[in-house]
């Protein structure tokens, strides 16, 4: 019971920061990590954009947050509805109910269930309707379906997810809101030329151009999560006049399986014995010069020395409004480290991500 009302503090309070600050509009990149069989193969993991000023009127269409409003997550997926993009608001996104305060502080595998499509009969039926199917005694039965559809919602339960976000101006989401309303919402996924990391990457440079930009050297063309953070932190800090901050959402404690750490497509080969091995046996000098190459233009983390865990939205206030009695928390931006000060106090405990021990809210580190 302690260990669920420490979890709902922490949601509550990071919410209630993060609309205390909503006047600074901000789009963050969502770098969410791999996970199960397909996250195995493939750990570039899944990338996403959160706007703390943009709000969905649905799925599919978007509008200008109203007061009190916690702005949308909008990516793109593959087979879902046969959408191009999808917008969620950020709560259902993250833990696939609408209140702070239904947040479990556990999940197993069928809670996740449950709770994603509670959450789909209620606002995503269109998109990822029932499977109508007859029983043994003929009658009609209403199934959930399968699909990527369960990617939508309550992405927390499944993976940790680094943020990056730098901040954007109303004129500039009032654009964003016209011109993906105005287009065609028709999918043309695909894994290589068009995934979810090219949509963040449109999505960004819609906001600053050139931005974002593909990695050829270490990526061989295709554009990865990690590449769309990498790009990001590097554009904010070639433009130290923009406001940039990192943060961390923990994955939900439970008996779902953690998620792991998110490569790039040469890093993965690099990391990976199954493919480096036989490759520096077969041709030596190809695997000196992917080392080479990775070592120069390749190398970036999350910001796993980040001790906020802060929802998107929130900027730390500078220094000069905070009052003498202060803490030093550390987060690293844009390829540095940055000291961000807060208020002294005492807090509630809560769980932090299974690299970090437990410690209090408002307690030095």
């Amino acid at each position: 019971m302690q260990r669920r009302r420490a979890i709902l503090t922490l949601a509550a309070a990071l919410l209630l920061a993060a609309g205390a600050v909503r006047a600074r509009a901000a789009a963050a990149v969502l770098l969410e990590e791999p996970y199960g069989t397909f996250g195995g193969i493939n750990p570039t993991g899944h990338v996403a954009v959160y706007l703390n000023h943009v709000c969905a009127e649905s799925p599919t269409r978007l509008r200008m947050c109203e007061p009190g409003e916690k702005g949308v997550v909008v990516s793109r997926y593959h087979h879902v509805g046969g959408y191009d993009w999808l917008a969620i608001p950020l709560v259902p996104y993250l833990y696939a109910v609408e209140r702070v305060e239904d947040i479990p502080a556990s999940v197993s595998p069928t809670l996740a269930e449950q709770l994603r499509d509670e959450y789909r009969r209620k606002h995503l039926e269109k998109i990822a309707p029932d499977v109508i199917a007859k029983g043994p005694e003929g009658q009609t039965l209403r199934e959930t379906p399968e699909g990527n559809w369960v990617q939508l919602v309550g992405e927390s339960y499944n993976r940790r997810i680094y943020g990056f976000e730098i901040e954007t101006t109303r004129q500039a989401d009032e654009r964003f809101v016209a011109e993906y309303n105005d287009k065609r919402n028709v999918s043309h996924f695909n894994l290589i030329f068009n995934n979810c990391a090219d949509f963040s990457r449109s999505l960004l440079n819609l906001y600053y151009p050139h931005a974002v930009r593909r990695n050829f050297l270490v990526d061989f063309g295709i554009t990865t999560p990690k590449q769309v953070a990498r790009a990001l932190s590097n554009y904010a800090e070639r433009n130290p006049d923009l406001d940039f901050a990192t943060f961390v959402i923990p994955q939900i404690p439970g008996t779902i399986r953690r998620s792991h750490r998110t490569n790039g497509v040469l890093e993965s080969v690099l990391r990976s014995k199954k493919y480096l091995v036989p490759l520096a046996v077969l041709n030596p000098q190809i695997t000196a010069g992917m080392v080479v190459a990775y070592l120069a233009d390749g190398r970036f983390s999350p910001p796993k020395d980040a001790t906020m865990e802060m929802l998107p939205g929130q900027f730390p206030p500078p220094a000069s409004d905070l009052p003498a009695s202060t803490q030093t928390l550390s987060t690293r931006p844009a390829g540095g480290s940055v000291t961000v000060t807060q208020p002294a106090a005492t807090g509630t405990a809560f769980d932090l991500p299974d690299h970090q021990s437990e410690r209090t809210v408002g307690e030095a580190q």
